[in-house]
C-alpha cells in the first residue's frame, strides 16, 4: 500500500495546533491553509494559500475578494471560492450581533466598532444612518445609498424623512471610502452641513458624520467640520 502524501500529516498537525491554542499564534498563510483544508480535499493547501496571499496581499483581502477573482487561482474552484465567501459572511454576521449588544453610542470609536463589520471590505461607497434615542441608545440602522455618495445620489430630505419614519430624535451618518483614505471630500462636508440644517427644522440632532477608511476613520465633528 502506498504511503500517504506528506500533506496529510501536515493537515493533521495544523488542525491539532488550532485545537490546542487557537489562531493567535498563526500567521496569515497558516490560518488560510487551515481554512482551505476544509474546502480542498486531497491536495496540499500550502501553495494555494501562498498564491492567494501573493495575489491579494492579505488574509482580509482574500476574504473580501469576489468569487470570480478567487477562482483565478490554481486549486481554487467554485466551491472553495464560495466557502471563503461564507467564512466572510459568517464573520460579518457574528460581528454585527456582537457589537449590537453594545446599545449605546457616545464616541467615534464606538461608531467605528458598530459599523465596521457591515462596511469593511465594501467595494463601493455606502451611506448608513444610525438612529439614536435621546439617551444615545441605538434604535436601528439603515443603508440610505450606495455607489457615489454626494448630494445628487442622496438628498438631505431623504435622510431626514427616514429619521422621521424611524422616530429617531438623533442620528449619526456613517460612510466608507473604498480608496482607504478617510479624509472627507468637499462634497462630504457640504452634504453633512445640508443634512444638519434640514434635520434641525424637525428637531433632529445630527451627532456626527464618521468616514471609515482602511485602518482609519475621520469624525467631521471632532475635526470641527460641523
Amino acid at each position: 500500500m502506498p504511503n500517504n502524501p506528506s500533506y496529510i500529516g501536515h493537515r493533521e498537525r495544523i488542525r491539532e495546533k488550532f485545537a490546542a491554542a487557537g489562531l493567535d499564534s498563526f500567521l496569515d498563510h497558516e490560518a488560510l491553509e487551515l481554512l482551505l483544508t476544509y474546502a480542498v480535499p486531497r491536495k496540499d493547501t500550502k501553495p494555494i494559500a501562498w498564491a492567494l496571499l501573493k495575489k491579494f496581499g492579505s488574509l482580509a483581502a482574500v476574504l473580501d475578494a469576489a468569487p470570480d477573482q478567487l477562482s483565478q487561482i490554481d486549486g481554487v474552484g467554485p466551491g472553495t471560492a464560495q466557502f471563503l465567501k461564507l467564512i466572510r459572511a459568517v464573520f460579518k454576521k457574528y460581528s454585527l450581533a456582537e457589537v449590537k449588544q453594545r446599545v449605546t453610542i457616545r464616541t467615534p470609536q464606538q461608531v467605528l466598532e458598530y459599523c465596521n463589520a457591515s462596511l469593511c471590505g465594501k467595494q463601493e461607497e455606502c451611506l448608513e444612518v444610525i438612529y439614536l434615542s435621546v439617551r444615545n441608545t441605538v434604535m436601528g440602522t439603515e443603508t440610505i445609498a450606495s455607489g457615489l455618495i454626494d448630494r445628487v445620489a442622496v438628498s438631505p430630505r431623504k435622510i431626514v424623512e427616514c429619521a422621521l419614519a424611524a422616530k429617531a430624535p438623533a442620528i449619526i451618518l456613517v460612510h466608507n471610502h473604498p480608496s482607504g483614505d478617510a479624509t472627507p471630500s468637499q462634497e462630504d462636508i457640504e452634504l453633512t452641513r445640508e443634512v444638519l440644517r434640514a434635520a434641525e427644522l424637525f428637531g433632529i440632532s445630527v451627532h456626527d458624520h464618521i468616514i471609515i477608511g482602511k485602518g482609519s476613520h475621520y469624525s467631521l465633528k471632532a475635526n470641527g467640520k460641523i
